[in-house]
């Protein structure tokens, strides 16, 4: 897990995303222009909350999101995003 010096506000958390598959189950080799964009990762920050809704997920939890949800970003050459925690569909 990366050590971020960012801290998101009120409910957001920052996931690092899991890596695209590269192969599928039979060993066809995928191309880059056709592997899909992840949608599970590990939560690498996370904020406080708000005053009435306290956070489910905390940092180190792996997650599942919506495709589209959140806005990447790159910090320190790695790719983050980071997402509301409504955002956030499961905890697995």
């Amino acid at each position: 897990m990366a050590d971020l010096n960012i801290r998101p506000l009120a409910d957001r958390v920052i996931i690092e995303p899991a890596a695209a598959e590269t192969t599928t189950a039979s060993g066809i080799i995928i191309p880059d222009t056709a592997q899909e964009k992840p949608q599970k990762g590990i939560v690498v920050a996370a904020g406080n909350g708000k005053v009435d809704e306290p956070m489910t997920v905390a940092v180190g939890d792996t997650v599942l999101y919506g495709k589209y949800a959140g806005t990447e970003f790159k910090f320190e050459g790695e790719d983050y995003l980071i997402l509301r925690e409504s955002d956030i569909l499961a905890i697995i």
